[in-house]
């Protein structure tokens, strides 16, 4: 198992609507993301002091290959909707990698 942390911006005059989306996750949705060996997902929000927000999400990967895995959830139509409600609340970071989305964070700590 490899836990993941990824940080994004989201635009302060969508939060709501990502609330309300995430209130009400499509049942295919969490099927997909159970089906590409993800578990214990969580995405929290934050306003940071200059006024930006961030969501930072927290999941625990099982499966074997997570690049073949993400590729199996982009290549889903119902997520690929989903992201289409999704994506436009969300301000990627200017600082990620080639590829991503979401900002992957490096883990510094953890205690069981």
């Amino acid at each position: 198992m490899k836990r993941y942390g990824m940080v994004i911006g989201i635009h302060p005059e969508r939060i709501e609507e990502y609330k309300r989306l995430h209130a009400a996750v499509w049942p295919e949705v969490l099927s997909m993301i159970r089906q590409c060996h993800i578990q214990n997902y969580s995405i929290y929000l934050r306003r940071l002091d200059e006024g930006a927000y961030y969501l930072f999400s927290y999941f625990e990967y099982t499966g074997s290959d997570f690049a073949a895995d993400m590729a199996r959830m982009a290549a889903d139509p119902t997520t690929q909707r989903w992201w289409t409600f999704c994506g436009p609340c969300q301000k990627p970071l200017q600082d990620r990698a080639a590829g991503e989305w979401w900002a992957d964070m490096e883990e510094v700590f953890h205690a069981d």
